[in-house]
């Protein structure tokens, strides 16, 4: 059995050979106060900002790396199990799991040990960038480059790919979590009212933009004011949503740009004929794909389905294992 896991910081996305992505959800885990696992995935996500005393909700990955191992460890084999339909003892399947670019050999390790000790009879890895450009169907193995652009919830990954490997790259420690942070701390200084994440993620989803819209949005928000300490509601707007996110958008736009500034020539005009690939849920923030087209001046666009790209990439990449098989990460 063949099982790719994009294990990301906000969502673990996985794809099993014949079936396609069969689990898709956030990768909280829930743990009771003698370090029991009281909920996995989508049934912790809820318990965010609402545990009783006992009860922590924990996100073990952070920055799209592993920041508590024990938790990661759990929340792979529940994953795994639930891919493999309990059948884990039986079949031991071979897993691909994607890790960003820039990551440590002690952090591949990592990741690598924790598949195994979930249940995995042999683990590979592969970067982000190379998942996401197989899954958007980019063809990575051809002379010609391709930038690849994918955001995701912790981390967001530029890389440049031209004969099956990267040629530039950069990680960038800016995602979707940024942006809800973002949003979460301007509510507070402009309004005085202290929000949760999972709400500073609905105002961005909802309304979010990276470009001025021709029709504004707005919508309510509850939260606590910070002042008489009771819950309020106020109106937000989609200019505001974007004043707030002003500052990660441009920490991305620049990385764009280096990427852009070290790539060979040869590859360059390759770039301005394809335009650019972006994947990743952060690239379906509106008008993100325009505003790094007006910045830079080459075409951009956002892969079909730009959420599960990764996902589908180390999928295809275990299949394929022959042909890509030089360009998977060597763990230590």
């Amino acid at each position: 059995m063949k099982i790719g896991i994009d294990l990301g910081t906000a969502n673990v996305i996985v794809y099993v050979k014949g079936k396609g992505i069969v689990i898709h959800e956030p990768s909280v885990v829930a743990v009771g106060d003698d370090n029991r696992i009281v909920a996995v995935g989508e049934e912790a996500r809820e318990m965010i900002g609402r545990t009783p005393g006992n009860i922590q909700a924990i996100r073990p990955m952070k920055d799209g790396v592993i920041a508590d191992y024990v938790i990661t460890e759990a929340m792979l084999h529940f994953f795994i199990a639930k891919a493999t339909k309990g059948r884990i003892g039986f079949t031991k399947p071979e897993v691909m799991i994607s890790v960003p670019a820039g990551v440590t050999s002690v952090e591949k390790r990592a990741v690598r040990d924790a598949a195994l000790k979930a249940g995995a009879r042999e683990a590979y890895l592969i970067e982000e960038p190379l998942a996401a450009a197989i899954g958007a169907n980019v063809p990575i193995s051809g002379p010609s480059g391709n930038m690849i652009i994918d955001i995701g919830g912790g981390t967001s990954e530029m890389a440049v790919i031209a004969l099956g490997g990267i040629v530039v790259s950069t990680s960038l420690r800016v995602g979707g979590n940024r942006f809800d942070d973002a949003i979460a701390t301007y509510v507070r200084k402009k309004y005085n009212l202290m929000i949760g994440d999972r709400t500073a993620e609905e105002v961005k989803i909802n309304i979010g933009t990276a470009l001025p819209l021709e029709r504004e949005l707005t919508m309510e928000v509850r939260g606590r004011d910070l002042i008489a300490g009771l819950p309020r509601t106020i109106p937000i707007t989609s200019s505001e949503v974007m004043e707030a996110i002003e500052a990660p958008l441009q920490q991305l736009v620049a990385a764009v740009r280096g990427v852009l500034e070290q790539t060979p020539p040869e590859l360059s005009s390759d770039i301005i004929d394809k335009g650019m690939v972006m994947a990743g849920g952060g690239s379906l923030l509106r008008n993100v794909d325009k505003l790094l087209t007006q910045v830079t001046g080459v075409p951009c666009h956002v892969a079909e389905n730009a959420l599960d790209c990764v996902a589908l990439g180390t999928g295809l990449a275990l299949e394929h294992f022959d042909f890509f098989k030089k360009s998977l990460v060597q763990a230590v």
